[in-house]
């Protein structure tokens, strides 16, 4: 049975640029999409996704708002992915204490284009062992 993944981002881009992504794995399935947080939570809770892939800056409610939301309800796997969570940053030691299962940075840039050649392979691996822990 397919890895269930909701992702979360405020970019509509990198929305379907994720999605994209991790489609091409026949071990996940992408069950839907929210643009920040406060959807995010709603659907959690209405789709039941494995994994959620999750932005930190978004408007209404952020990443770090989702999972102070969700944190000891045992929802679903958290894996944040931004440009924030560098390595040893203190937004990525603050996902960590909040109950993130895993951290990957975004690549460089605004849109962070190049995601698929820098940590598409990342990506699909981290929600395979996050989903598998």
């Amino acid at each position: 049975m397919p890895v269930k993944v909701l992702v979360v981002d405020d970019s509509m881009m990198m929305r379907r640029l994720v999605k994209d992504i991790i489609s091409a794995s026949p071990e996940i399935e992408v069950v839907g999409d929210a643009n920040n947080g406060k959807v995010a939570l709603e659907k959690t809770e209405s789709l039941k996704p494995d994994v959620v892939l999750l932005d930190i800056e978004m408007p209404v409610m952020t990443g770090l708002e989702f999972l102070a939301a969700i944190k000891g309800k045992n929802l679903a796997k958290v894996i944040v992915l931004s440009s924030l969570t560098q390595e040893d940053s203190d937004t990525t030691k603050e996902v960590l204490e909040l109950g993130a299962h895993g951290v990957i940075a975004k690549p460089a840039g605004a849109v962070s284009l190049d995601l698929r050649q820098k940590r598409g392979h990342e990506l699909v691996k981290t929600i395979e062992k996050v989903a598998a822990s």
